[in-house]
């Protein structure tokens, strides 16, 4: 089936190249010639251009043109491995981020059930940490969503850079997958706006975005907010015991699965200046809590656990034109985090929320009792320098430390006078250094950028060793050099290739060595992981064609890696552990298109990936040759939408649209291992659709959308991480509002 997805695209790629040349009119090379110019000028032109009509992106959204088109059509077509994923027509809809993120070639969304769970996210291949997260160019966990990107509210992201494997040094980051860089609103001038999100299984969904500024003095103060509500009591299918003990399949619903989040940021500064580009100091804060409903597996329901956190602090930036062709970017962030876990019930329950039967030791998950909290001091730098020694040359270096400090408290100890394992101060530092040169020759038909990187990692562990009733403190360390070169050659104005390699170390993150002092539980011995990333495909970009608009993005991938870091799942948790060796490689496409005047458009990714253990030593030795278990090999999606203008008056418009998703069978355990019997082994094929309508209402006061979305509209059982069921049909409506 991959290698018929990959047959038909290049023979269309290959037709298209035949007959395209009629339609490449002097007209289509100028526009060409408009993709493209240089950075310098482009920055200083596109400052002027006002914000004009609409047009599709790759993805299949619409985007509005001027400054932020031009910034994401040059990314887009830059020499790096990236998508730009544009979050306009998101916005309107009820999907959260990560579906949004899902329906990119190359990625999957997995979840442990609703709103608020725990999310897994895999890039070609490769998932959790070793894909890495930022919001504009600050790492996620550390500017205040440290409950993953999936929940991430969609309103508050202005479009999604991702970097499939070869990451740029300008974000500074270790990544061995890849990069999702969330870049929030740029809009210039002032503006307020907000949505309102309600839906099935109690989900309300709050935001509210603004912004001033003062033209003259260049201030600006800029304030988002979001509120999330979830009781995620959707029906799941359990055996339950009946009155003689017996075992059979009923439905149930959820009963301890709740929800809730909420957070502030405040930007304020000053931009525009000639003595600073930038200089702005933002604060943040956001908490949530988490009521659990099961382990790593729906096994036995939980009925009082619950896991929470808090987080806050600031990021400061400072950008300037130190000369007239050097720039110098700085970012210092520094956040306080604080994690609860509270396991004390004394009861053990039932799938309907009734008490069973007294424990015989408090604690529903490890078998004893837990009340724990943990502290995280951490501090984030960058400084990037950007000299354009020549037109179409471009050098740049950066720098970027993280230093991560966690100790805790265990309220309720075992025995008492018991020695507290959390109050143990532990300590990571990363430094990730690189240099990098780009330049673009033959009137920017061939650019390619160059780059080296150096990686630094060190823990300090304050541990008891066996027999000694003093603190001792455990170092260890780990450096390391990485290079990669990307390289995009234009065949003509509507058709160019695409080739990067990168030789990657990714160092793990503070949550995968210490835990989190909930399910997760804690591995000091990891080591840093590497890997060679390789990407090669073409894409095709036809715009305001005979045929209408057409794009079409293929990517073949290849990543070889070493000391892997991999989840492993246990009834009561999860733990990180190193396997020695896997390799992944695949294909991806995403084709989108839309008809003359827009009022039709389809889009469709679909995704091959075969991911296997090539260990032949440790552990993992007795399944080399399996596939990792728990990540689905084949997977795709597809849209449609029909937009009808001047509905239901002139300043109106109204659009109908549809999302499909599939998910091939996969397994949740090694093929090699394991008794297939004790759980669901192999999850079925998936199949989904999603509905809706929204009405665009526009005047000279307000934007306003009104959207009704009918999810999974044929109640499909859908399973993701080991076989845990995800909500079935559900319904939702959304408000959204923009002052101008």
């Amino acid at each position: 089936m991959e290698r018929f997805g990959w047959s038909v695209t290049g023979i269309g790629i290959i037709a298209l190249s035949v007959v395209m040349p009629l339609f490449d009119a002097p007209a289509a090379r100028a526009q060409s010639a408009q993709l493209q110019p240089d950075p310098v000028k482009a920055t200083e032109a596109a400052a002027e251009v006002p914000v004009t009509a609409s047009e599709p992106n790759a993805a299949g959204e619409m985007v509005v043109t001027g400054e932020r088109v031009h910034e994401a059509q040059q990314l887009q077509q830059s020499a790096e491995a990236v998508n730009v994923v544009d979050m306009r027509k998101a916005k309107e809809q009820s999907a959260d981020l990560g579906e949004v993120l899902a329906r990119t070639q190359g990625v999957s969304v997995r979840r442990d059930g609703g709103l608020g769970s725990t999310t897994r996210f895999s890039l070609n291949g490769l998932t959790d940490d070793q894909v890495r997260f930022f919001v504009d160019g600050v790492p996620l966990e550390l500017a205040g969503y440290s409950f993953g990107v999936a929940n991430v509210p969609v309103n508050l992201v202005e479009r999604a850079e991702v970097y499939r494997g070869v990451v740029p040094i300008r974000l500074g980051a270790d990544a061995l997958g890849g990069v999702v860089n969330l870049v929030t609103n740029q809009t210039r001038g002032s503006y307020l706006g907000g949505s309102y999100q309600l839906g099935s299984f109690g989900i309300h969904r709050v935001t509210l975005d603004g912004r001033y500024s003062d033209e003259k003095t260049g201030f600006v103060l800029k304030p988002t907010a979001f509120l999330d509500l979830a009781k995620n009591d959707y029906s799941v299918r359990v055996q339950l015991p009946d009155a003689r003990g017996r075992l059979s399949w009923a439905n149930v619903p959820r009963f301890h699965d709740a929800y809730r989040a909420f957070g502030t940021t405040l930007e304020v500064g000053v931009v525009d200046r000639s003595w600073a580009k930038r200089l702005t100091l933002t604060g943040f804060a956001s908490s949530r809590d988490k009521q659990l409903q099961h382990g790593t597996y729906m096994d036995e329901p939980y009925g009082e656990a619950t896991y929470g956190e808090t987080i806050y602090g600031a990021t400061a930036r400072y950008d300037v034109a130190v000369a007239a062709r050097l720039k110098l970017e700085v970012t210092a962030n520094y956040s306080h985090r604080v994690m609860a876990f509270r396991d004390m019930s004394e009861w053990r329950y039932g799938w309907r929320g009734r008490r069973l039967a007294m424990l015989f030791r408090a604690g529903e998950i490890g078998g004893e009792p837990s009340d724990s909290v943990l502290w995280q001091n951490a501090g984030f730098g960058r400084v990037l320098l950007i000299w354009e020694p020549w037109p179409e040359h471009t050098l740049r270096a950066s720098v970027s430390p993280t230093y991560t400090m966690r100790t805790g408290h265990q309220r309720e100890l075992s025995t008492p006078g018991e020695r507290d394992p959390l109050s143990a101060k532990r300590a990571l530092l990363t430094v990730v250094s690189g240099v990098e040169y780009e330049i673009d020759v033959l009137d920017d038909w061939i650019s390619n950028v160059v780059f080296v990187k150096d990686y630094v990692y060190r823990t300090d562990v304050q541990e008891y060793p066996e027999g000694h009733a003093e603190l001792r403190t455990n170092s260890t360390s780990h450096h390391s050099l990485g290079a990669g070169d990307s390289l995009r050659v234009r065949i003509s104005p509507w058709f160019y290739l695409k080739a990067s390699y990168e030789y990657a170390t990714r160092l793990p993150r503070p949550d995968e060595v210490f835990g989190d002092g909930g399910t997760l539980q804690p591995n000091l011995k990891l080591k840093p992981e590497i890997s060679h990333n390789a990407n090669l495909g073409p894409r095709l970009e036809l715009k305001r064609t005979p045929i209408g608009t057409l794009t079409v993005d293929v990517n073949a991938f290849l990543r070889e890696s070493d000391r892997l870091i991999y989840v492993s799942g246990g009834a009561s948790g999860t733990r990180y552990e190193n396997l020695y060796k896997a390799r992944a490689l695949g294909v991806e496409n995403g084709v989108s298109w839309f008809a003359p005047g827009r009022w039709l458009s389809m889009d469709g990714m679909l995704t091959w990936q075969d991911v296997r253990n090539e260990s032949t030593e440790g552990d993992f030795a007795d399944v080399k040759g399996d596939r990792l278990p728990n990540r689905p090999f084949l997977f795709g999606s597809w849209a449609a939408r029909l937009y009808f203008d001047g509905l239901p008056t002139d300043n109106d418009s109204i659009e109908l649209f549809y999302y499909g998703r599939y998910v091939h069978a996969f397994l949740v355990g090694w093929e090699g291992l394991g008794d297939r019997n004790e759980r669901p082994f192999r999850l079925a094929p998936q199949l989904m659709h999603s509905v809706g309508v929204t009405w665009l209402v526009s005047r000279d006061a307000a934007h306003m959308t009104w959207t009704l979305e009918l999810q999974n509209l044929t109640d499909a059982r859908a399973f993701d991480n080991f076989g845990v069921q995800r909500p079935g049909r559900a319904f939702f409506a959304k408000l959204t509002a923009n002052l101008p």
